[in-house]
């Protein structure tokens, strides 16, 4: 297994789990759980912060955050 920051542009990946005491509530209220499908639309510059598509939803986050999410890719 790999963490959310190692997925690259363009890659498909399956949430497998996350850390819940680390990952702010706002993500995971936005569909950031174990089992939903993350599609990384771009990096910015310096690769921070990431471009996602998760489960439909559009977020940006940072990469010390994508630390905390274990991912396998699809």
């Amino acid at each position: 297994m790999i963490t959310l920051d190692y997925i690259e542009k363009n890659q498909r990946a399956r949430i497998v789990s996350i850390d819940t005491d680390l990952l702010p509530l706002k993500l995971i209220e936005m569909g950031c759980l174990p089992g939903n499908e993350v599609h990384l639309e771009q990096h910015a510059p310096l690769k921070d912060p990431m471009y996602l598509v998760i489960d439909g939803c559009h977020l940006a986050i940072r990469t010390e955050t994508a630390k905390n999410i274990t991912i396998e890719l699809i």
